[in-house]
């Protein structure tokens, strides 16, 4: 009996994600609420820093709540490096990966970036700052030209 509930739940789990495919959704994809008002405005903000390096790059994801654009070549340990911007539960945050691959790009940072900094190369938003992500858009760009230059785009 037990064997037959446990299936019975995994194939309703299965009907329910093929439900959500015409929605835009994929099977594996969990759908979130929608973001709050100032959460959207951040991820917003922090997208747009991250929008002019669309054409040059792969966008892998792009919705209300995510913006993820990889490398077009797996040039990381076999793998796409990426940017990012995702909607967490309490915050916004800003993914960028050319500082896990190249630590010296961090010189320099403010202070204030720094207290964002979760990890190696994430940061974290729970209100716009203007000056921050000014700042984060020139880290960004240098991020960007240092793969560049080490042709790992």
């Amino acid at each position: 009996m037990i064997m037959r509930d446990t299936a019975d739940k995994a194939t309703a789990v299965t009907e329910r994600l093929r439900a959500l495919q015409p929605y835009g959704m994929m099977p594996g994809m969990v759908a979130r609420p929608a973001p709050a008002r100032e959460d959207a405005e951040i991820f917003q903000a922090l997208k747009a820093v991250l929008a002019p390096y669309a054409p040059k790059l792969t966008v892998k994801e792009d919705s209300a709540t995510t913006f993820y654009l990889v490398t077009k070549s797996a040039s990381y340990k076999g793998k796409p490096l990426f940017f990012g911007a995702v909607i967490q539960k309490s915050y916004v945050s800003y993914h960028l990966m050319p500082l896990y691959w190249k630590p010296e790009l961090l010189k320099g940072m403010s202070p204030e970036l720094r207290k964002r900094m979760q990890g190696k190369s994430c940061f974290n938003f729970k209100k716009i700052e203007p000056a921050l992500f000014t700042e984060l858009a020139r880290l960004t760009r240098t991020g960007f030209e240092a793969y560049r230059a080490a042709k790992l785009l």
